[in-house]
Parts: structure tokens; sequence; C-alpha cells
């Protein structure tokens, strides 16, 4: 797949942009990665809301192999075969894509900003040490006059 292909491809679901990424490419709309157009095919974002729609087109999770094992990635999920002939379902597909991704960002958002995590006792005592050392001396003048 080239990027003139894919640019086709999501005419009817609106501009894209579209970035080398791994040994291929990543496809995103307003900031946010949806699709991933690799060698083994073209896979859009899923998450609980459509992965079942994936699963009865009989798309699988993309998957790699590593020197041990295969890694299934079930946030990606090929594009169903039918969908490269019908740009205009593929387009309402793309849209869905995009909402789950955009819903993982807003969930990934949230855990960053978290409970902050405490540092470490001898950091604290660290960085104590070392405001002491920066702040400035007090001289006592205890017998003269001022």
């Amino acid at each position: 797949m080239d990027r003139d292909f894919l640019i086709d491809l999501f005419s009817d679901f609106g501009p894209v942009s579209i970035r080398r990424m791994f040994s291929g490419f990543g496809i995103s709309a307003d900031g946010t990665n949806f699709a991933l157009a690799l060698r083994s095919g073209l896979y859009l974002r899923a998450d609980e809301d459509s992965i079942p729609r994936f699963k009865a087109e009989g798309s699988t999770p993309f998957q790699y192999q590593t020197r041990v094992k295969t890694v299934t990635v079930n946030s990606y999920w090929q594009l169903p075969e039918r969908l490269y002939d019908d740009p205009q379902e593929l387009s309402g597909w793309a849209r869905a894509a995009l909402a789950a991704a955009q819903r993982a960002a807003l969930t990934k958002r949230k855990k960053s900003r978290g409970v902050a995590k405490k540092k470490p006792a001898n950091m604290q005592r660290k960085k104590k040490a070392a405001s002491r050392a920066r702040a400035p001396k007090r001289v006592s003048r205890v017998g003269q006059d001022a």
C-alpha cells in the first residue's frame, strides 16, 4: 500500500495524515492515529465497543512475531476485505476507529494525571540538603551596634 492509495481509500472519510511508521504507515485524523497500514494489511483502532463488529466480519487482531512468541495487539484489527471496494462504508468504520482512538487517548490522559508518585525518602533528604546549601548564610551580629 502506498501513500496515494491510502489517501484515495479514505477520501470519503475526510482528510488524513499519513506518516512512516514501523514497516508501513500510521494514519491519523485530527492529530489522533486511528489506523496502521502495514505489509500484512490495513488495521483500524478498536475497543470493546467495536471489536464485536470486527469479529462478526471474520477479522483478526494485529499480530507480530518475536523470537520467542507471537504478540497479539487487540487494539488494532484488520480491515475486512470487502471494505476496500466500499469507501462509503469504510468511512463509517474509520469514524468508529477514530472514536476508539480518542477514547483510548482520553483514558491514557486520565491515568497519567492520577496519583502523583511520591519521591523516595532519600531523594527528599537530598533535595532539602541541596536547597540549604544554596540558601544565603545568616550572619549573627551579636554585640555589634546596628
